[in-house]
């Protein structure tokens, strides 16, 4: 019988919280939408395909390949993205490059998207700053897992 009644309160309680929070954001809303500035903001609807909300500057997004002044990655290929990659998600083959300064260029670079956890390891492994995560762009779903793969020319953009 006390148990219950413990129960029955802490649902009371729950829902006078829901119930403020719902009254409080809602006198807030209908000041603002007759102009009325107050100190607290109270709900903020955003629509968001017409609007966007600001994305901080150290936000992963998708990521992207730097390249060279001359067009070519800048990835040396010294494979520590893919080594630190926790889902393994980076493959990476290298070819020979004629200049002996860079010697190594990625032939092929595959990234999968879908099994990505954004975790950043791989931009902050890189020691020449090859990859980054700095797109803005959190738009990318696809139909089939196969669009979800990104390789060297779609990292390049």
């Amino acid at each position: 019988m006390i148990k219950a009644f413990g129960y029955f309160f802490e649902i009371l309680k729950g829902g006078w919280i829901t119930t403020r929070h719902f009254v409080v954001n809602m006198v807030f809303h209908v000041l603002r939408l007759f102009g009325i500035k107050t100190k607290r903001r109270g709900a903020v609807t955003i629509q968001y395909p017409e609007q966007r909300r600001e994305i901080a500057p150290r936000h992963r997004s998708l990521h992207r390949l730097m390249k060279r002044e001359d067009g070519k990655p800048r990835c040396v290929v010294c494979m520590l993205c893919a080594t630190v990659c926790p889902s393994e998600c980076i493959y990476i083959e290298a070819a020979e490059d004629d200049d002996p300064e860079i010697q190594k260029y990625p032939s092929t670079f595959i990234l999968d998207v879908s099994r990505c956890c954004f975790c950043g390891f791989c931009v902050e492994a890189c020691p020449e700053d090859a990859i980054r995560m700095d797109t803005g762009n959190l738009e990318f779903a696809a139909r089939n897992r196969a669009d979800l793969i990104y390789d060297l020319d779609k990292l390049l953009i």
